[in-house]
């Protein structure tokens, strides 16, 4: 068999099992890689690379500094007090969380959004009596949804702006990626407030955990104020950091590693709680998957994957069409590959196809960005939906309960705003 049929072979075969979870995902994920590496695909340091990818990295290092928070009971102070503004209404707590992460993210990066406010959530929901599988999605989604509201707010963004600028085209405006962001996070918010946490389970808390819960009351009874005021400024400069990084020269991970050592540096944490914080599952879930984008993109199965979508309009197909096309086929590979390499790989055909059809590229490059911003099917299509994956002890299919109807929604918005707000 030839290596782009081997490559979709394996992708279909994971997908299959992230559904049935036969096996749990993390092992999943590390076959996938494992796999890779096995028929020949990629070798071994590209088929493990996502171990140490900067991303993985960076879920380290933030699973550490929001953990502070929980370590400290900070966490559980700012859950109470939010519990008491809105702790009468479970929709009303929703609808705060998913605003407030929806503005963040934005102008910060919707990883470290999540990454930062998953402590403060759980322990709202863990406050006001609520399962922590009625919030967390919801998080990750509003992440997605505001960061496709501004340049800086998503990579894929940024990625078909350089597209447009390295083919001498005019780029985007910082904030003209509105047109389609906002109506998306409003509809989007509206969405999972009455339909979407319908179709979330409800898994209450274990004896353990509600153990733990118990405990971090005992933790605000008699917290330690100079730790919570250190994990405090520490999460504070980490977040700044990670806005300002490129301003000061430090990537992502670095800064939210930097965080995480100082932290035990200054005893906040021991090095046991440090470990105990991050999310292993996680871990291994996200960066056993990576691979497989620089498998689609290696082997050219990515790209025929694409154009079997492109080329299924006939051979004079309208703008529109196209357009759909390539969000429909960012739609699906998003579920299961790097938001980032997904963007880099339909971004030069969607201008190609423009250019050649002579319309305008904008709406075409950004149904590629837009699609690959979209996904909350999976908890493998992007880092956000990875990380809370474990802390909301959801199943494959939950994501696919609650993510597939918001998936047709923004594709429905797609096909009406892209071709009003950027003409072909």
């Amino acid at each position: 068999m030839s290596a782009i049929t081997v490559t979709i072979i394996i992708l279909a075969v994971a997908a299959v099992l992230f559904v049935s979870e036969v096996v749990p995902v993390g092992v999943t994920s590390l076959s996938v890689s494992t796999a890779l590496f096995l028929t020949g695909i990629l070798n071994a340091q590209t088929a493990f690379s996502g171990l140490v990818d900067s991303n993985v990295i960076l879920f380290a290092g933030m699973f550490v500094v929001a953990g502070a928070l929980f370590e400290t009971g900070l966490a559980d102070e700012i859950g109470q007090n939010i519990v008491r503004a809105f702790g009468k209404s479970e929709r009303k707590l929703l609808a705060a969380v998913m605003i407030v992460s929806a503005i963040l993210s934005i102008f910060l990066s919707n990883i470290a959004v999540t990454a930062s406010l998953m402590p403060v959530v759980i322990s709202i929901a863990d406050s006001a009596g609520y399962a922590r599988s009625k919030f967390l999605l919801p998080l990750a989604i509003a992440t997605a949804l505001g960061g496709t509201i501004s340049l800086v707010g998503t990579p894929p963004n940024l990625i078909v702006h350089s597209y447009l600028e390295k083919s001498g085209m005019q780029g985007f405006g910082f904030l003209e990626f509105a047109w389609y962001g906002i109506p998306l996070t409003v509809v989007g918010i509206i969405y999972m407030l009455f339909i979407g946490v319908k179709l979330l389970p409800e898994r209450p808390l274990t004896g353990e955990e509600l153990e733990k819960a118990a405990q971090r009351v005992q933790a605000l009874k008699n917290a330690d104020k100079t730790k919570q005021y250190i994990a405090a400024i520490v999460f504070a400069l980490t977040v700044t950091g990670m806005f300002f990084n490129r301003q000061i020269g430090l990537p992502l991970q670095v800064v939210a590693v930097i965080g995480a050592l100082s932290l035990v540096y200054m005893k906040v944490l021991t090095d046991k709680q440090a470990y105990r914080s991050i999310d292993w599952n996680t871990i291994f879930l996200t960066g056993g998957m990576m691979p497989m984008a620089a498998a689609l993109d290696k082997t050219g199965a990515g790209k025929l994957i694409s154009n079997w979508v492109l080329t299924a309009f006939g051979d004079n197909p309208s703008p529109l069409f196209i357009t759909l096309a390539i969000f429909t086929v960012g739609a699906v590979l998003t579920q299961f590959m790097s938001n980032v390499a997904l963007a880099a790989l339909l971004g030069p055909i969607a201008i190609g196809v423009a250019v050649e059809m002579g319309v305008n590229p904008k709406a075409m490059i950004l149904a590629a960005s837009f699609a690959s911003s979209c996904a909350f099917v999976t908890p493998v299509g992007t880092p956000a939906t990875a990380i809370v994956f474990g802390p909301g002890k959801y199943h494959f299919v939950d994501f696919v309960k609650a993510g597939a109807p918001l998936l047709i929604i923004s594709g429905l918005l797609a096909a009406v705003i892209l071709p009003l707000a950027w003409p072909f």
